[in-house]
C-alpha cells in the first residue's frame, strides 16, 4: 500500500502491524482476544486444503460460501443472503468469536472475501474487524512464519445484535432505481454489467447503476493502491464522502470489498445489497438494462 493514509486505519491492517499484534514469530497469539481468520475461498473447492496447508500461525478457516450464507428461499433466489442470528453467532462461537474479540481476516485475492465476514460482523453489530492489506501472498513475500494443520480453538460466545444501514433489500434498492438516490455501484466484471456474461436468467444491469471494477482498486500483486488516488478516483466517478451509495455484485462479496473500501475512506453512508444480481436477475418482475448506460 502507497504512501496515503485511511480515514479508518483500523479497517486495513499492514502485514507488520498484525504480527505485531498476534505475537509473531513467537509462535502465534496466546491473546484470546484476536482472533485471525484465513478467508481464503475457490470456486472449485480446496481452499480449506490450501488453509491446511499453511497459514498464519493461530489462523482459523471460514468458507464464506459454507458459513456466511443463508438457505436459499423455496424460489430458489437470491442464494447468498447473510445468515440469519441465530446461524451466524454460532458460526462465530465455533470459531472463538466472541463480541469483545479483535477479529483479523485474510484471503488470497485482495481481501474480497475476507471483507464478506467484515460485512456479516459489522451487520450483526460487531466493529472491531479488520482486513490484511496484501493476503497472504504479501505475508509469505516477507518471509513471516505460516503453520500447517487445522487450528482448535475454545469456543466463543457472541450475541447478534443486528443493525439498520449496513445491507441494502430488494425493495431498498428498487427505490433507489425509482427516486435516483441512493446511487448504485456496480462492481461486477464489464460484460457481467453489460449482459453478454449472464450469471442469473438475465443478464445486465440495475437501471441507474455506475459500472466500477471491485479489482480495480488493487495493483496486480493484490496490494491496495493509495488510498488518496482511490478517494478521487471514486469522488471523481461521483462516489465521494457525501454520496449515499449501494454496492452490489453477483453475490455480496465483491460488493462487500468496495463496501469495505468506501468505509475505510471515510464514507459514512455504504450499504451492500445482499441480494445482488444473484436476485435482481431473476426475478422477471424488476426492471434491467443491457448495454453500457
Amino acid at each position: 500500500m502507497a504512501v496515503g493514509t485511511f480515514v479508518r486505519p483500523d479497517l486495513f491492517w499492514p502485514t507488520d502491524r498484525v504480527a505485531e499484534r498476534v505475537g509473531v514469530p513467537l509462535g502465534g497469539s496466546t491473546d484470546p482476544s484476536v482472533r485471525i481468520v484465513d478467508c481464503r475461498f475457490g470456486v472449485e473447492g480446496g481452499a480449506h486444503g490450501a488453509y491446511l496447508a499453511g497459514h498464519l500461525p493461530g489462523a482459523v478457516h471460514c468458507d464464506w460460501s459454507k458459513d456466511l450464507v443463508a438457505p436459499p428461499p423455496p424460489s430458489g433466489h437470491p442464494t447468498s443472503l447473510l445468515p440469519g442470528a441465530v446461524a451466524f453467532a454460532e458460526t462465530m462461537a465455533r470459531l472463538g468469536i466472541s463480541n469483545d474479540t479483535l477479529v483479523l481476516g485474510y484471503d488470497a485475492e485482495g481481501g474480497h472475501h475476507a471483507a464478506r465476514l467484515w460485512l456479516a460482523l459489522r451487520y450483526y453489530g460487531h466493529d472491531r474487524c479488520g482486513v490484511m492489506e496484501g493476503g497472504i501472498q504479501k505475508w509469505t513475500r516477507e518471509g513471516r512464519p505460516v503453520e500447517t494443520g487445522e487450528v482448535h480453538v475454545a469456543r466463543g460466545s457472541f450475541d447478534p445484535r443486528p443493525r439498520e444501514g449496513v445491507v441494502a433489500t430488494k425493495d431498498d434498492v428498487l427505490a433507489a432505481v425509482r427516486s435516483g438516490d441512493p446511487w448504485l455501484l456496480d462492481v461486477r466484471r464489464e460484460s457481467e454489467y453489460t449482459g453478454e456474461e449472464a450469471r442469473a436468467a438475465r443478464g445486465g444491469h440495475i437501471p441507474g447503476a455506475v459500472h466500477m471494477l471491485w479489482r480495480d482498486a488493487l495493483f496486480d500483486d493484490w496490494t491496495l493502491r493509495d488510498p488518496d488516488q482511490l478517494e478521487e478516483t471514486y469522488t471523481n466517478a461521483g462516489f465521494g464522502p457525501e454520496t449515499s451509495t449501494i454496492t452490489y455484485c453477483q453475490a455480496g462479496v465483491r460488493a462487500a470489498f468496495t463496501h469495505l473500501l468506501l468505509t475505510a475512506l471515510g464514507h459514512p453512508d455504504v450499504r451492500t445489497y445482499a441480494g445482488s444480481w444473484d436476485e435482481w436477475g431473476n426475478d422477471p418482475s424488476l426492471p434491467i438494462v443491457k448495454g453500457r448506460s
